[in-house]
């Protein structure tokens, strides 16, 4: 099932719409406009691009210093294959 463009006055009387989702989730708000009319013309130039829209990641890189390497407890030793205590010799 498709979403919902809803248009509604902000708390400044100008005219926005939003995309609701079937569930009732608000996925996109939009800017402000002064009539519905434009605010349709909008809601049109969206229908026709979204569907076929590129995703461009402008979110800064993650900062990969602060990420944390978890490491080994100091009570657990490596397992060697062989007898405890061995050289490798026989």
């Amino acid at each position: 099932m498709a979403g919902t463009f809803e248009l509604f006055a902000d708390e400044d009387s100008r005219i926005r719409f939003r995309l609701v989702a079937p569930d009732g989730t608000v996925l996109a708000v939009s800017g402000q406009y002064p009539d519905k009319y434009q605010a349709a013309a909008a809601i049109e130039d969206v229908r026709e691009c979204a569907g076929t829209g590129l995703i461009s990641d402008l979110a800064p890189a993650p900062n990969l210093a602060r990420t944390r390497t978890p490491k080994r407890p100091h009570h657990v030793r490596p397992r060697f294959a062989g007898k405890a205590n061995s050289l490798g010799a026989a």
